[in-house]
């Protein structure tokens, strides 16, 4: 197995992007229940889908060295969700490709967050991990993060529309919309931008 190091904390001008702590289980478990932050999502989540995924987030790193970030708010020390990156590893176009992904809890929302954080995952990922792309999706009926996707500087792959194995065909969360951005574009994101 290849050792990878811990996951690095990142920060921003209001945002620190840390490891997962046992204490990060609840809030997390909280946002995943709430129907109006998984509108996007098959269903809410409980407790215990909740540790599952934190735990997978754990094995992911360990085998990949990428994984989703806790965000906490510099100013209080809240816990607000999560921003990070993985490698898809579903029956898809994008299969191995490194994806970004995030959620918020709803109180955080409409404070650009999600942007913020985005922006400095983008820039690890593409400068620290050498990543030649990085793409994001999302149901195509999803326009809040299709708008962070827009606003972090990635551009939606034409014609890269997919149906994810996992849903339904008939869903309407199908199908899903990629978007993507490249080392050396010139709408990289700098890390306080």
């Amino acid at each position: 197995m290849i050792e990878h190091a811990p996951l690095p904390t990142l920060e921003t001008d209001r945002l620190i992007l840390r490891a997962w702590r046992d204490d990060d289980v609840a809030p997390f478990a909280a946002l995943n229940a709430d129907p109006e932050v998984m509108r996007f999502f098959p269903a809410p989540l409980d407790e215990a889908d909740s540790r599952k995924i934190i735990t997978s987030f754990a094995d992911r790193h360990a085998r990949t060295g990428l994984s989703p970030h806790a965000v906490q708010v510099k100013e209080t020390g809240a816990f607000i969700g999560f921003v990070g990156l993985s490698r898809v590893a579903f029956d898809a176009w994008v299969k191995d490709e490194v994806e970004i992904g995030w959620r918020l809890s709803r109180a955080s929302w409409g404070q650009g967050y999600a942007r913020e954080a985005a922006r400095a995952v983008l820039n690890h990922g593409l400068t620290d991990h050498g990543l030649s792309r990085i793409v994001a999706f999302a149901p195509t009926i999803n326009r809040p993060s299709i708008a962070v996707m827009r606003s972090v500087g990635m551009s939606r792959v034409e014609d890269g529309n997919f149906i994810h194995p996992a849903l339904d065909r008939e869903s309407p969360l199908q199908p899903l919309e990629v978007w993507s951005i490249a080392r050396g574009s010139a709408d990289l994101p700098g890390p306080q931008e």
